[in-house]
């Protein structure tokens, strides 16, 4: 159930950055990225080839 709970969280921060970028508040993108990546790393730990 964890990595699906993630995987929301991926979608809706790659959402976030492309409407940050569009409206060009740099700073706002890097902490999107920022999360995505944190999500990302939960989701693929939890399904990876060695979950934790």
């Amino acid at each position: 159930m964890a990595p699906l709970a993630a995987f929301g969280p991926i979608l809706v921060m790659s959402g976030a950055s492309i409407v940050h970028a569009r409206l060009k508040e740099g700073r706002d993108v890097v902490e999107n990225v920022v999360l995505l990546v944190l999500a990302a790393v939960v989701t693929w730990g939890r399904l990876g080839p060695y979950p934790f």
